[in-house]
């Protein structure tokens, strides 16, 4: 995994965890990789991924079962989905209005080019 400096390296670290649920790659219910696991695969402290794995528990997407390990919610899915709307609405949105202000881009011009996008992707 390639980290940014923009971001701190656990809250990457959640994103990817998002990633995995909304792939399929984490199942609902199921076991994921421990703190060491992961960390391991990752190339980081151990003390960095259960920053992360924090932050997924406070968001309902994982929980810890003692002695067992970390396993994602059955409804990791949309829990993730919610947190990753939220995200985006208060940290990127803002950015993106700022940009179309001062590039004086239209919602006109935002929805015709995310129009063609998703066609692109139902294709």
């Amino acid at each position: 995994m390639q980290f940014r400096e923009q971001q701190a390296i656990y809250l990457q670290i959640v994103d990817y965890a998002c990633e995995q649920v909304l792939l399929g790659k984490w199942m609902p219910s199921l076991r994921i990789p421990s703190v060491r696991e992961l960390a391991v695969t990752l190339e980081v402290n151990p003390n960095t991924i259960m920053r992360a794995y924090e932050i997924l528990q406070d968001e309902g997407i994982c929980s810890n079962k003692r002695g067992v390990g970390f396993f994602t919610d059955a409804d990791a899915m949309e829990k993730v989905k919610n947190y990753k709307r939220k995200q985006f609405i208060e940290n990127e949105l803002p950015l993106l209005f700022k940009s179309m202000y001062l590039l004086n881009i239209s919602f006109d011009e935002i929805q015709e080019r995310y129009q063609t996008y998703t066609s692109t992707l139902n294709a």
